[in-house]
């Protein structure tokens, strides 16, 4: 169903389902489920028609929770620190935008990123809402990724990916592995993990497969080039990991570290997917993005 809330600011709403529960209102289900904010700050949001369901029906500070609705509302992400660094449009048609990203910048709305991300900044930049993405790279990975900017011809670009109807290539700086043989098929079983934003590896059926290569060695450590034949999360960082040469600057594997200030920007992780070949479902042309960043084995010692 179509959201009772308009885009504001080129930013779309945000939706939740309410789960079953025994919360006696609204507000204490949100002030129990958002810990992080202010039992008050959802009592001013509530007071001034902020969160509606399907209907439109605003719901008030004293609202009776019902569990099974879904709500619409603006996300809210006070002292957003801004992100220093600049996206590259490496093409535009009618239907497809491809972007070089940059480190430390959101592909979407998330957590403590709103205004900050590459969904936002192309909706502003084309002043179009309907701009989507076609896949996800992570915040902390810089690269090629491409962008739908039409709602009818979206579906064709989403079945290519579907059916991995595209080669893409990565780059990665980690120890090197002289135990291997190059190009190596690391194959595994990867399933959610603790804490929930991360991966790991079991025992059972295997649902990822990475083919990896080497471009250089300097020392320690080398540049590696890495080709996903499926696309789990994390899939690349939890592969080279677990053979036991994690990502330079790797934030997550093999261990979780504190957690980045917002406007820490430094040491960035040495991943970067460099380019992304298909033939293109509408014109039938053949299409080769490729990243103008480059990774280098020196600046990673």
């Amino acid at each position: 169903m179509k959201s009772p809330l308009p885009p504001r600011n080129n930013i779309s709403p945000s939706y939740l389902w309410l789960p079953e529960g025994n919360w006696n209102t609204l507000l204490d289900f949100l002030a129990e489920r958002f810990s992080h904010i202010d039992r008050s700050v959802w009592v001013y949001r509530l007071e001034q028609d902020g969160i509606m369901d399907e209907q439109g029906v605003c719901y008030r500070p004293d609202s009776p929770y019902v569990g099974g609705v879904r709500l619409f509302y603006y996300r809210q992400v006070d002292d957003e620190a801004e992100v220093p660094f600049k996206e590259k449009i490496l093409y535009h048609d009618d239907h497809l935008i491809a972007v070089d990203k940059p480190h430390f910048l959101a592909v979407a709305p998330a957590g403590r990123y709103l205004h900050q991300t590459l969904l936002v900044r192309l909706k502003k930049r084309f002043d179009m809402e309907h701009i989507t993405p076609m896949h996800r790279i992570d915040r902390e990975t810089a690269g090629v990724i491409l962008f739908s900017k039409n709602a009818e011809t979206r579906g064709k670009y989403q079945v290519m990916f579907q059916e991995r109807n595209m080669h893409k290539t990565y780059e990665a700086v980690a120890p090197f592995l002289d135990n291997l043989k190059f190009p190596y098929t690391h194959r595994s079983r990867m399933v959610k993990s603790s804490p929930f934003f991360c991966m790991k590896e079991v025992e059972g059926e295997v649902n990822s497969e990475t083919l990896i290569n080497i471009l250089e060695v300097q020392g320690d450590l080398a540049k590696y080039q890495l080709q996903p034949v499926t696309g789990k999360q994390h899939q690349l960082r939890v592969h080279l990991s677990s053979l036991g040469a994690p990502i330079v600057n790797d934030q997550f594997y093999p261990k979780v570290l504190s957690e980045r200030a917002a406007d820490d920007f430094k040491d960035p992780l040495q991943l970067l997917a460099k380019s992304i070949a298909f033939v293109d479902p509408i014109s039938g042309e053949e299409r080769y993005f490729e990243s103008e960043q480059k990774l280098h084995l020196c600046d990673a010692m």
